[in-house]
C-alpha cells in the first residue's frame, strides 16, 4: 500500500471531501462564481412555471459546471505541484481543463435552452 494513501473509512473520506470543498471554496474565485450561479439558478429553476421533471432537469444540469470546475482546479493544482515554471505541456494541461469548464457551461446552457423550448414554446 502506498504511504500517502490512508486506510479507507467512510467517515475519513467524507472528512477529506469536506476539507476539499472548503479549500476550493476559499481559494478558487472561479468555483465561488460557479457556486453562486448554482444556487441562484437552482432557486430560479424551482420557481419557474414548469413541470417537476423539467425543473429537476434544470437543477441537475447545474452540477455539470461545478464538477468541471472542481476537476479543472485539481488539474491546475497538480500541474503547479510539478512545476511553477512555464512548460508547454503544463500550459496545455491547464488549457484542456479550461476547455472542460467551457464545454460544461455550453452543455448546461443547451440543456436550459431545450427545457425552455419544451416547457414554454411547446407548452408542456
Amino acid at each position: 500500500m502506498a504511504l500517502n494513501k490512508p486506510k479507507y473509512t467512510l467517515f475519513k473520506n467524507a472528512t477529506y471531501a469536506l476539507k476539499g470543498f472548503k479549500d476550493i471554496t476559499l481559494h478558487e474565485s472561479s468555483f465561488k462564481l460557479q457556486l453562486v450561479s448554482f444556487v441562484s439558478l437552482t432557486i430560479l429553476a424551482w420557481n419557474l412555471p414548469l413541470s417537476f421533471g423539467l425543473q429537476a432537469i434544470l437543477s441537475i444540469s447545474l452540477f455539470i459546471p461545478l464538477l468541471a470546475e472542481i476537476t479543472n482546479s485539481a488539474i491546475e493544482r497538480v500541474v503547479d505541484l510539478v512545476t511553477l515554471e512555464y512548460h508547454e505541456m503544463a500550459g496545455r494541461a491547464k488549457d484542456v481543463g479550461a476547455t472542460l469548464v467551457l464545454i460544461s457551461i455550453v452543455t448546461t446552457a443547451c440543456i436550459w435552452a431545450a427545457v425552455f423550448y419544451m416547457g414554454f414554446l411547446q407548452g408542456n
